[in-house]
């Protein structure tokens, strides 16, 4: 997969940290810079490739197991967190 915007620093919660295993973040990482947003809807899909051109926040959502998690990557692209749900 080529990336299509640089990840910045990468961080993650602890709650991530404890709950996704290591493997499925770096999957999900190298799919999130891809611009495969994972289980979006319709609305937040388009609003991701409008904010990839005009250089918006990017979310994209992902699960691990059942354990549902997100990656969101700064509008500037300074940084992409990974964290669940409740930690935001």
């Amino acid at each position: 997969m080529t990336a299509k915007f640089p990840l910045g620093q990468i961080l993650i919660t602890s709650n991530a940290v404890d709950t996704v295993p290591p493997e499925e973040v770096r999957k999900s990482l190298a799919r999130h810079a891809a611009g495969d947003w994972g289980d979006v809807d319709e609305h937040d899909r388009k609003e991701n490739e409008m904010s990839l051109r005009e250089g918006y926040r990017l979310l994209s959502v992902y699960h691990a197991g059942d354990q549902r998690f997100w990656i969101i990557t700064e509008a500037d692209r300074s940084a992409t967190t990974v964290l669940l749900p409740e930690d935001y």
